[in-house]
Parts: structure tokens; C-alpha cells; sequence
């Protein structure tokens, strides 16, 4: 098990699925994957207009 230093505080985490430091509580500055970046990220509102105009198509394609 590796052993990650928090930016911090300096202190070792051994939890490596911590987002938290244990010991001062700041961001262990970590990636929190595809669905955290888009959650965070200014584009979240574009690809949710583009996942709702596709979904209307297909039901607008399906009905006619």
C-alpha cells in the first residue's frame, strides 16, 4: 500500500481512495475521474442541452 503526503499538512494518508485529508481536512488535490470533472467543469450545461435535444429527436423520429 502506497503511501500518499498530504500537500498541506505533509502528513502520510494511507487511504488511498481519500479525497479529505484525515489529519487537517484540506483537498488532497486527486482527480476524481470523467463524471467529477464534467460535474465541475463549464460544460456540463452543453453536454446536458445536447443529451436532451438527442433524446427529443429520437422520440420526435419515433413518433412520425
Amino acid at each position: 500500500m502506497s503511501k500518499y503526503i498530504c500537500p498541506h499538512c505533509g502528513r502520510p494518508i494511507d487511504d488511498d481512495e481519500a479525497l479529505l485529508c484525515l489529519y487537517c481536512g484540506e483537498n488532497l488535490e486527486r482527480g476524481v475521474g470523467v463524471l467529477g470533472r464534467m460535474k465541475y467543469s463549464g460544460h456540463w450545461l452543453v453536454i446536458a442541452a445536447l443529451t436532451i435535444f438527442v433524446i427529443v429527436a429520437f422520440i420526435l423520429l419515433m413518433c412520425f
